[in-house]
């Protein structure tokens, strides 16, 4: 199941399912954590009610969970991450991404592949990365 984490604009953030037509469960909180331990609070619920009547419970409620973060969500969740410093690796102008940080600035499709990618190639330099 595919679910969205975004910044609201009361600074909030929600995670949403977007696929399966038959139902839709969300979760709120005041940071990622919360809005995706309230996102699975929601799924426990609804299936312990499809349980509960007997019913099919529709197999996309079933599948691997597949998070998806605007680029606010993602440097919230992983506040590991240095923006500025993952600008500079990606190649994008530190300040424009915090900017995208702080969700002031539309972001293109174009440059959000691009700091996908980026994160990506980062992702496996460092599976392959050896310490001695």
């Amino acid at each position: 199941m595919k679910v969205s984490i975004e910044k609201q604009s009361d600074g909030t953030y929600i995670a949403y399912n977007t696929t399966g037509d038959k139902v839709q469960l969300i979760g709120t909180g005041n940071t990622v954590k919360e809005a995706k331990e309230d996102f699975f609070n929601s799924l426990d619920e609804i299936l312990q009610t499809y349980k509960e009547i007997g019913d099919d419970i529709p197999a996309f409620l079933d599948e691997e969970i597949d998070f998806r973060f605007d680029i606010s969500s993602l440097f919230e969740y992983y506040s590991m991450f240095n923006v500025s410093a993952l600008g500079r690796y990606l190649g994008i102008n530190d300040s424009l991404m915090r900017q995208y940080r702080i969700g002031d600035t539309p972001i293109s499709d174009k440059q959000l592949e691009k700091i996908e990618a980026g994160i990506h190639r980062l992702g496996t330099e460092l599976a392959a990365l050896r310490l001695v």
